[in-house]
């Protein structure tokens, strides 16, 4: 792990200083949530079609295929405004417990989202109108609904650990 001496320099940057110092923060922020809600919504959407919960009538690849552009580009965005909010106080951010468990949240939904791309969904053209999907698509859609949960509750308390 970076030393407490990288954050603080990262933190006293003059990119850093005029985010934290101006309306560019709250603006980012504001943009931050933004995303953060597109990606789990559209997310969330995919993982109760899996889960066989909402949306049955239509298919998987068509959910799939219409959202996860819209989900990436959104999470895309919500990368480079955390960034643009993490440099503000790198070395508070770094050492807060509730920004740790996000990242990590992060790192696992990620993690079942590739391994759900690169395997499940290969077969898809097999169970795409399945009732119930297969337990492989269920598990990942039920991984994905806790993982992202956590992501958002433990993104709402980053603000609120000292």
């Amino acid at each position: 792990m970076p030393s407490v001496e990288l954050w603080v320099r990262i933190a006293e940057s003059p990119l850093a200083m005029h985010i934290g110092g101006t309306a560019w923060f709250p603006l980012l922020e504001s943009i931050h949530v933004l995303a953060a809600t597109l990606v789990f919504g559209a997310i969330l959407t995919v993982d109760l079609r899996l889960l066989g919960l909402a949306g049955r009538r239509y298919r998987v690849s068509r959910l799939v295929g219409e959202l996860v552009p819209w989900s990436v580009g959104a999470f895309v965005v919500s990368v480079i405004t955390g960034l643009g909010l993490f440099i503000t106080r790198a070395d508070w951010y770094a050492d807060n417990v509730a920004f740790q468990i996000k990242l990590a949240l992060l790192l696992l939904a990620e993690i079942n989202v590739a391994i759900f791309h690169l395997r499940t969904i290969r077969a898809v053209t097999q169970w795409d109108q399945s009732r119930p999907t297969p337990l492989a698509a269920r598990l990942a859609g039920a991984a994905s609904m806790v993982l992202w949960v956590g992501v958002m509750l433990a993104g709402r308390w980053v603000g609120h650990l000292l």
